[in-house]
């Protein structure tokens, strides 16, 4: 799998999330609404998700391998602090 695009759109208001990114993978396929959030440790994010009947939050669209999730964490980050230099 190929990420061919990374886009950022910074987050105006105070608090825990940054920004916006939405990726394309292989020109074909694009996710939007993964967040970047400054937790206790760093920036992370969280893929896009939506609130259960339960209360809870569960992702709609995710990696399925710990390495594909590293992988995706570490190319936004990238273009986020590429961004955030500007």
């Amino acid at each position: 799998m190929q990420i061919t695009d990374v886009r950022i759109r910074k987050v105006e208001k105070e608090g825990k999330m940054k920004a916006v990114a939405s990726i394309t993978i292989e020109n074909e396929f694009v996710v939007h609404d993964i967040k970047i959030i400054e937790g206790e440790k760093g920036l992370f994010i969280a893929m896009p998700s939506r609130k259960a009947a339960d209360g809870e939050y569960r992702d709609i669209a995710h990696p399925i391998s710990s390495e594909t999730r590293t992988r995706l964490q570490e190319l936004i980050l990238e273009k986020y602090k590429e961004i955030e230099n500007e």
